[in-house]
């Protein structure tokens, strides 16, 4: 998979001083690239009868539909407060400075259903962890966290105990 960090922009200072953004927007751009993000993904969940993938707002729109896709399974939106019509299920959570609130359509996947929760990006793991909690909110059953990019150093691993978690790049720094 090193070959796809190479893909990887680092920009420094951004969103704010002192962060150092892992842009995946270079990794994405490359055919290659994203093939190789979806095919890894792919191979490490096939054949695991998964029924929907899920994908959190906004980045994990960009992975979750194609894995989807490659596992014959549905894709299902995890979204910001007030962006999904009809009845939803909704979870608040605490973050470092604040909370947010993530919803899911009510109804998404049957009750049982396997489900694999996919985004970009794995830092602290608040919003992972709420994900997996609506998931099983909903009624689904949670098989296993996929994340393209692990900053490992913020340790959001230990938030999500219990769960199966992948991540494809790992940064330590």
């Amino acid at each position: 998979m090193e070959h796809l960090k190479k893909l990887i922009r680092e920009v420094p200072d951004f969103p704010k001083p002192g962060i150092l953004f892992y842009d995946i927007t270079t990794l994405i751009k490359d055919r290659d690239g994203l093939k190789g993000v979806i095919d890894a993904l792919g191979s490490r969940y096939r054949g695991s009868a998964i029924d929907a993938v899920i994908g959190i707002e906004a980045r994990g729109f960009i992975f979750a539909p194609a894995l989807a896709y490659a596992l014959s399974a549905g894709f299902v939106p995890v979204r910001k407060p007030k962006k999904l019509p009809g009845e939803r299920v909704s979870i608040t959570y605490d973050l470092e400075y604040g909370s947010d609130t993530l919803e899911i359509h009510k109804g998404a996947f049957v009750n049982g259903a396997r489900v694999l929760i996919v985004d970009d990006l794995l830092a602290t793991g608040g919003t992972a962890r709420a994900t997996a909690q609506l998931v099983e909110q909903a009624g689904g059953r949670v098989v296993g966290l996929g994340f393209v990019v692990e900053l490992t150093f913020l340790g959001g691993r230990q938030k999500l105990a219990g769960y199966d978690v992948f991540s494809l790049l790992q940064y330590d720094k």
